[in-house]
């Protein structure tokens, strides 16, 4: 051993434990709460790969990476890179006048369309880890505190129209998402979501056999409360608005009214989402590499919310979770984290909706680099072909 190398013990087994170490920072970076906060704002203080900050232009609004001499591995093929900071709106223009190299196009259709036609543009797709959900606020003294009465209001969303409407002009082949874990393009991945199944026939039943009936303006009551529920979305994202209302048509159809509720962006998540201020809300998730350990923030019920806005779970769940963090039997660790993600959708959690693809225009001349989903990128390997 030398200096070099490190050693760390666990006081318990984690099998996820490559997801701390990626990536390292010397601890001078992290030193202290103004380094943490303000260091990097200016500058990059340290680098590990084959480029480093060379400037910031503020008025050009560039960032300047150049080959770093102190890099050990193979020389990259490329002796600097630009980055640009240009308006989403903006940037397919950009492509097209051939002002940068490559965009992302998001779930821009109108970027999506047009980057097909530019000449010497390639469009390069992957799945992405970015995927699309309904939080539901199950908190006790809530509205939607009863896991049934959740799980038949999710069987009333139909998650296909929704995925079709949002994003089946960029992903043809669209479907609901059926696992809280794994997302597609990840090992372990399954359907587990059979419990919400599109059926608003049987979603009333249910809601008949819970005492919520239907009243003469349609909307149904129970114990002298009618069945409404609040959907916060924050303002300017067209995807929750979109979302939103196909949800509130779709529910009304089973009796239930959906009271869509706009706030400020800079709050969304402070004021309400953190603090339990909603019924139900839409936002996305980004899955990762290791999801049987990063989850479990999002789905497990401790005292503190952590990401579990909707305050729901049991102990069965956060014992899965432990034992499959614990498993280093691979395919044992994936057994457990399904039955976990079973454990989830009979909670009534979430409702998965879809997962977005990953879609890169580049020009076509562009080698080693566009839509990586779950990939790395090797910037070393990124260069031009004649």
């Amino acid at each position: 051993m030398d200096d070099k190398e490190v050693v760390v013990t666990f006081a318990t087994t984690f099998s996820d434990w490559q997801s701390l170490f990626s990536p390292l920072y010397p601890r001078a970076t992290n030193s202290n709460p103004e380094m943490f906060n303000t260091g990097w704002l200016e500058t990059l203080p340290v680098t590990a790969g084959p480029f480093k900050l060379e400037n910031i232009d503020r008025t050009a609004n560039t960032i300047t990476l150049v080959r770093d001499e102190n890099w050990w591995g193979d020389p990259p093929k490329l002796d600097r890179i630009i980055y640009r900071a240009i308006p989403t709106d903006a940037q397919i223009d950009a492509l097209a006048n051939n002002e940068v190299d490559f965009i992302d196009v998001g779930p821009d259709l109108n970027a999506f369309t047009r980057a097909q036609t530019i000449q010497g543009v390639t469009v390069r797709t992957a799945l992405a880890p970015d995927y699309r959900h309904i939080t539901f606020n199950g908190a006790p003294g809530s509205i939607l505190a009863d896991p049934q009465l959740r799980i038949a209001i999710q069987k009333g969303i139909d998650r296909q129209v929704i995925g079709t409407a949002l994003i089946g002009q960029l992903r043809p082949d669209v479907r609901p998402l059926g696992n809280h874990i794994y997302v597609e393009g990840l090992k372990g991945f399954q359907d587990n979501d059979e419990i919400v199944s599109y059926d608003p026939a049987e979603a009333g039943r249910m809601l008949d056999e819970l005492g919520w009936t239907r009243q003469g303006n349609g909307i149904r009551m129970k114990d002298g409360q009618p069945l409404v529920i609040r959907d916060i979305i924050p303002t300017n994202v067209a995807t929750s608005d979109q979302e939103s209302r196909i949800v509130q048509q779709q529910l009304r159809a089973i009796g239930v009214q959906v009271n869509i509720e706009t706030v400020p962006l800079d709050n969304f998540f402070e004021q309400f989402i953190n603090v339990g201020d909603f019924d139900i809300t839409h936002f996305s998730w980004l899955g990762t590499p290791f999801p049987a350990s990063s989850s479990s923030s999002i789905y497990g019920l401790t005292e503190d919310v952590q990401q579990n806005y909707g305050r729901i779970g049991n102990d069965r769940i956060n014992e899965l979770y432990a034992q499959a963090s614990a498993e280093l039997d691979p395919a044992r660790k994936i057994e457990l984290a399904n039955e976990a993600d079973r454990e989830i959708w009979a909670a009534g959690h979430s409702l998965l909706l879809y997962q977005r693809p990953n879609i890169i225009a580049t020009r076509s001349k562009v080698a080693n680099f566009g839509a990586k989903g779950f990939a790395e990128v090797k910037y070393r390997e990124i260069g031009f072909t004649n």
